[in-house]
């Protein structure tokens, strides 16, 4: 097994070259149909307005933190890549959003804030870029009692997402590894309140439909609706589902 060291640096270095090169552009083909993962997502980072200080934890070049700042928030934002750091400051400062945005560069997994800090963390595609045992215990660490997180990840079972990875190598770092069941149920070493929303198994069906935007959007609506019956009737199946939405709340503390 490499070196944390070493897995780092890996993973700083692919990413200032997929932010500054767009090297994952043509993954958009299978995103396009996670509208409804998606708006859960932000919808669970938004639903209380009483928060006040967020961290997005791995924001590449920025992202919903954009949106909770002109919301009149707080956002500290982090990531491992340089490249992406300094994009999203700019960003940040064409909007005219700097006294409300705080980009850095910082390893998820040994974060420099104090503990007990933040109302809210979230994150997209990023807890398994990591070591999960170490990135959940600084989250609980950083995250307020009554504080939540919210992440948008996908899962490692589908046969058919799986045979894409193996034909794309060079679109992902030879670190990270799709989440798992058994990782889900490691969580509760460091959260007391989890709950996994699962999406898009019968919708991965609509993604060769996605350039007829009727039928497209069409299709994606009543296949979401499926894969909503479906993991309810049969949760068996809900490991194939290609995307969870996790929310957490209830840090568990280290000793």
């Amino acid at each position: 097994m490499s070196s944390p060291h070493h897995r780092l640096d890996r993973e700083a270095e692919f990413h200032n070259q997929a932010f500054t090169e767009d090297t994952r552009a043509s993954a958009g083909r299978f995103y396009s149909i996670t509208d409804a993962s998606q708006q859960l997502y932000y919808a669970l980072i938004s639903k209380d307005p009483a928060s006040n200080q967020a961290l997005e934890y791995g924001c590449g070049r920025g992202g919903y933190c954009f949106e909770l700042a002109r919301r009149g928030m707080f956002v500290d934002a982090i990531d491992i890549s340089p490249a992406g750091v300094e994009m999203a400051a700019q960003k940040a400062q064409e909007d005219g959003l700097s006294e409300r945005l705080s980009f850095q560069i910082m390893n998820a997994e040994d974060m420099t804030f104090p503990d007990d800090h933040f109302d809210v963390v979230f994150g997209k595609s990023i807890l398994h870029h990591l070591d999960l045992s170490r990135g959940l215990r600084e989250i609980a660490r950083v995250l307020k009692d009554g504080g939540r997180a919210v992440f948008f990840e996908p899962l490692g079972h589908n046969v058919l997402i799986n045979v894409y990875r193996r034909l794309t190598p060079r679109m992902r770092t030879e670190d990270e590894q799709p989440l798992r069941i058994e990782d889900l149920t490691a969580i509760d070493e460091f959260f007391s309140e989890i709950k996994i929303h699962h999406f898009h198994l019968l919708a991965l069906l609509a993604v060769p439909f996605r350039k007829i935007p009727g039928l497209f959007g069409l299709l994606v609506s009543v296949l979401d609706r499926a894969d909503r019956l479906l993991f309810r009737l049969l949760p068996f199946l809900r490991k194939q589902a290609w995307i969870i939405v996790v929310e957490l709340a209830g840090p568990r503390r280290s000793d």
